[in-house]
């Protein structure tokens, strides 16, 4: 049985986001908490809410165990971005575009494997 969990509109870029979920794909849950919780980057801490999420909705809905479960899948795709103005000479405005991002996480049974 698989479990999903998702975060939409995270203010990162995706580019930057992938990386670190590179780390934790095909991991177990408590391996990979265990990476995400000495990664030095910016992304691994909403990626480590959202395992931890993922892994209280398998325990509390399904009733799986947390030891038996792995990141069987893990998406990062594009947001929308935000569009801002930044002065430049002459009176022109130069567009700035905030990266966002959506995750996707899916959660496996081991023992299913």
């Amino acid at each position: 049985m698989e479990v999903k969990a998702s975060i939409k509109s995270i203010r990162m870029s995706s580019r930057k986001v992938r990386l670190v979920a590179d780390l934790i794909r095909g991991k177990s849950a408590v391996q990979a908490e265990t990476v995400l919780a000495f990664t030095q980057k910016g992304a691994a801490t909403p990626l480590r809410k959202l395992l931890k999420s993922a892994v209280a909705n398998a325990t509390h809905n399904t009733n799986m165990t947390a030891g038996n479960l792995y990141v069987k899948a893990i998406t990062v795709n594009q947001g929308s971005p935000l569009k801002r103005m930044r002065p430049r000479a002459f009176g022109r405005g130069y567009t700035i575009k905030k990266h966002s991002c959506h995750i996707n996480l899916v959660l496996a049974d081991q023992t299913k494997k």
